[in-house]
């Protein structure tokens, strides 16, 4: 973390300071940025290994209260399960008020979304009816499309133009607009998180959070070496980037200013170049699956025998969870404008076609254990039933402990050779 070991003032600002500090040395920073709206002088940039994590550009000005708001909302400190009313709890989907296999009814939309276009079409129709007074996401840079940065989406063309996954570092909670109860919000798992947590105790007023399931935020030079191993050459200028889309799952696709195209399948980008690089923090993620949203977006894959989803190229098809009561009316409007195509979905059947995120959290337990063993402090996960999960699978939760002990040792110890 690049944060001055010193600062002119000795009160709230040097407190903070030694907060996001320690959670970064300790590798619990996933990079969402929400500390930088306590401190004035804190901005999100990438760092020698490619993620994204606080920095000091100046003194700044913290916020009244920094420390505890940061205390209360780092995903690096604290994450609680939600439990929001009328909602039923799913061990391993979360709360549900309800679920459905849908996708945009706009086939322009549906195609070049990742997974059905579902929060592509919801963020379209949000800004065009006025609902919120723009979405925050995120999307490729403007001529630099290697990067992703965050972005104030205000009309259907630049929802569209923000559609598809973006498998690289992107601080979404560090916008200030993301803040604004008229504002909707697309971020990862981790971001609306802290956004909600952020949100004064008791308050239900804040921003309509749209989230995914995440597999975790990789290196940004990972998406830098692709590139390269795809055939362009290192630093050569692109047109356009994205990593899923035009098509399900989409392919990995770089694109010359030429107009020559270079790619990869999802399975061959995600699983050999992008995936080995995500940061320790998404390893102990208890919540890939959005739980602090309104609304969640998740892959419905088709899975063959095994439970291994299929990457045949097809018809994209989102499971749409509404999380609070609030989510619900908007995916019920939403349905009933036509802007989406949708029919009940159980639990059940979006636990059985995701069992990475499933399995993550009935291991999680044995990865945490293993990580403190070789000392590693991980953040607090309250009310996840991590213990009860571990009950049922001693054998597999010890094994898990141990791999993810010798990989930490093995880490470490390659960190300190010079």
């Amino acid at each position: 973390m690049r944060i001055r070991a010193t600062r002119s003032d000795a009160g709230e600002g040097a407190a903070l300071d030694r907060a996001i500090a320690r959670v970064v040395a300790e590798g619990n920073c996933s990079g969402c940025g929400a500390c930088t709206l306590l401190d004035s002088g804190l901005t999100m940039a990438l760092d020698e290994d490619g993620y994204s994590r606080p920095t000091r550009i100046d003194d700044g000005v913290a916020a009244a209260g920094a420390v505890d708001t940061l205390r209360r909302a780092c995903p690096g400190i604290l994450v609680r399960a939600q439990n929001p009313k009328e909602s039923q709890r799913h061990p391993t989907m979360g709360p549900v008020v309800q679920a459905w296999s849908a996708w945009a009814a706009d086939p322009e939309i549906r195609r070049k979304g990742s997974s059905g276009g579902t929060i592509t079409a919801l963020a379209a129709w949000l800004v065009e009816t006025g609902e919120a007074a723009q979405v925050v996401g995120a999307q490729a840079e403007a001529g630099s499309p290697r990067r992703t940065v965050s972005v104030s989406i205000m009309t259907r063309d630049e929802a569209l133009a923000a559609a598809g996954s973006r498998y690289a570092p992107v601080s979404i909670a560090a916008n200030p607009l993301a803040t604004l109860a008229a504002s909707a919000v697309v971020g990862k798992p981790c971001e609306a998180s802290a956004l909600r947590a952020m949100r004064p105790p008791g308050s239900a007023d804040g921003p309509l959070l749209l989230s995914f399931y995440c597999a975790g935020t990789p290196s940004q030079s990972a998406t830098d070496s692709l590139v390269t191993a795809l055939g362009v050459q290192p630093g050569g200028a692109l047109r356009d980037l994205w990593y899923r889309g035009r098509g399900w799952p989409g392919r990995f696709t770089a694109v010359t200013t030429e107009g020559t195209e270079h790619s990869a399948s999802y399975d061959e980008s995600w699983g050999d170049h992008l995936g080995p690089t995500v940061q320790w923090r998404c390893k102990i993620c208890p919540d890939g699956i959005g739980e602090s949203s309104d609304i969640t977006a998740a892959d419905f894959w088709r899975s063959d025998d095994r439970g291994y989803p299929d990457f045949t190229e097809g018809d994209g098809i989102s499971a749409l969870i509404a999380r609070t009561t609030r989510g619900r009316d908007v995916v019920a409007r939403a349905i009933a404008a036509g802007i989406l195509v949708a029919s009940p979905l159980s639990t059940e059947e979006l636990d059985a076609v995701q069992p990475l995120q499933r399995k993550r959290r009935q291991t999680l337990a044995g990865r945490l254990a293993g990580a403190r063993a070789a000392g590693i402090r991980p953040p607090r996960f309250i009310g996840f039933g991590l213990l009860a999960f571990a009950a049922g699978r001693l054998g597999l939760v010890a094994r898990t402990a141990r791999g993810t002990y010798s990989r930490v040792r093995a880490d470490r110890s390659r960190s300190r050779r010079p």
